[in-house]
């Protein structure tokens, strides 16, 4: 929509003024990036913010081919969207496994920046598990080198074996430019939201009732852990998954389904991406015995308010 001032609406200023007619609303037209991730239904995987609003949504393919595209589904809260267009003749990229990339690894970014077409730059993965940057809802970025610049948004990052291992989303950039300095959401969260697109249509999100805050050293140290990991838990709420699995206050979670847990960002992400009725196991710290139990994810109500310092997973 566009904006105008308040006084183009009046018909006798527009005359009196020679104020040619204006329409209150423009079409826009804007470029971004997809991977075509399942070539037999004609699945392509985007962010959410390149379809977002959208009124129209045309695929261009590396042969020439512009096909119209369907919105299937979105998720905001990881930036992630699958849009399905004819399935003739396509090729698909292959899913890696995000989890087992290391900081040092090489990697490729493949995208359409600035709109001038497929483009591929190098780089290498500069760090793991960014999160805190309020770029979206649930954040556990793939930090990287490659250059990635808008319209890049919703393209691949692709390991040397062409294995597809993230989602290219984000830049930090001061200058309105490349710095080297970007992030992707990791394939492994992304094929979690795409299999529940595809399925249900949405991503539907379930919570154990626990809310949880960072180990830090000071806690560490107070608890006798080594090093500050984990997820501390603040308060279990009654008669939620956590009570009846056997969660208390004080308790520190250290995996989830076998997939260590950094931080409290990290445990309400693992939880996050967890569809309602399905059972996590989970292994927990209590006055330095390592334990184990597990709960079901379940379609809790959320609190209204939180206290400062503290996560609520969901």
């Amino acid at each position: 929509r566009v904006e105008e001032n308040p006084l183009y609406r009046d018909p006798f200023f527009r005359r009196f003024f020679n104020v040619p007619d204006q329409p209150q609303t423009q079409q826009r037209q804007a470029a971004g990036s997809g991977v075509i991730v399942d070539a037999q239904r004609g699945y392509v995987m985007t962010n959410n913010h390149v379809v977002a609003r959208a009124d129209k949504i045309a695929v261009t393919l590396k042969d020439g081919r512009t096909l119209n595209a369907k919105l299937i589904g979105t998720d905001p809260g990881t930036d992630i969207a699958i849009v399905q267009i004819p399935a003739e003749n396509l090729t698909a990229l292959p899913f890696g496994d995000s989890g087992q990339l290391e900081v040092g690894d090489y990697v490729v970014a493949i995208g359409n920046p600035f709109g001038l077409g497929q483009t591929v730059t190098s780089g290498i993965v500069s760090a793991l598990g960014r999160s805190g940057l309020r770029i979206e809802g649930y954040e556990d970025f793939i930090q990287t080198d490659a250059s990635i610049n808008p319209g890049n948004s919703g393209g691949a990052l692709v390991d040397l074996r062409g294995r597809l291992i993230g989602i290219n989303t984000a830049i930090i950039a001061p200058s309105g430019g490349n710095v080297g300095i970007g992030f992707a959401v990791p394939i492994n969260m992304a094929r979690s939201v795409f299999d529940q697109i595809v399925q249900y249509g949405k991503v539907a999100r379930g919570r154990v009732g626990v809310q949880v805050q960072d180990v830090t050293p000071e806690i560490a140290s107070a608890i006798g852990m080594k090093q500050p990991t984990g997820a501390l838990v603040a308060r279990v709420e009654p008669g939620s998954p956590a009570a009846k699995a056997g969660l208390k206050q004080g308790d520190v979670v250290l995996e989830i389904n076998g997939a260590a847990v950094r931080n409290s960002a990290d445990l309400r992400n693992r939880i996050g991406l967890v569809r309602i009725g399905d059972k996590v196991d989970v292994t927990y710290r209590r006055n330095e015995e390592e334990r184990n139990t597990s709960m079901r994810v379940a379609d809790l109500p959320v609190p209204e308010q939180t206290q400062q310092g503290m996560r609520e997973e969901r």
